[in-house]
């Protein structure tokens, strides 16, 4: 498995799709109910299948992430050939961007000197798929990308 096995929560969100999947490879409903009785090697097998073509539609599609910690927010453009980074760290110890009260010190501090932004653009590996996973992973998640062009018009007019 390429990425990471859907969760069951998942699974029934994708419940039309998963059966939509199984008609593809010719899996008639009772098959599938003896092969998780009697096969469930096989089973894991095709919900692992399953869940890297469900990563990669929602990877393809995938334009913008967002990480919130204690004191970074990375903001990501995903790109063709490469993503973009716009990076926000707060240097005060009792700021903690995770809770709505350090959100909420950094919109109404972005010019206070203790709030530093950072842009990097960084080429993908041979894989721009699990480069993006790999990122989810350590918690980023998929957004819209407001967040990302709030923060690109604010560093664009704060460098004229």
């Amino acid at each position: 498995m390429k990425y990471a096995r859907l969760t069951k929560e998942q699974l029934e969100e994708l419940h039309q799709e998963f059966i939509n999947f199984l008609a593809t490879q010719s899996i008639t409903a009772d098959e599938w109910e003896d092969i998780k009785t009697n096969k469930p090697e096989v089973a894991e097998d095709e919900v692992d299948i399953f869940s890297d073509l469900v990563w990669e539609k929602v990877l393809n599609n995938a334009r913008y992430l967002e990480h919130f910690s204690k004191d970074q927010i990375h903001l990501f453009e995903l790109q063709e050939g490469k993503m973009l980074l716009i990076a926000v760290k707060v240097n005060n110890e009792a700021i903690n961007l995770t809770t709505a009260e350090g959100y909420n010190w950094l919109r109404d501090n972005l010019l206070n000197d203790e709030v530093v932004f950072y842009n990097a653009s960084k080429e993908y590996s041979d894989d721009r798929n699990l480069d993006k996973f790999k990122l989810i992973q350590q918690g980023a998640s998929i957004t819209k990308g407001e967040l990302y062009h709030y923060f690109e018009k604010l560093v664009k007019d704060t460098n004229q």
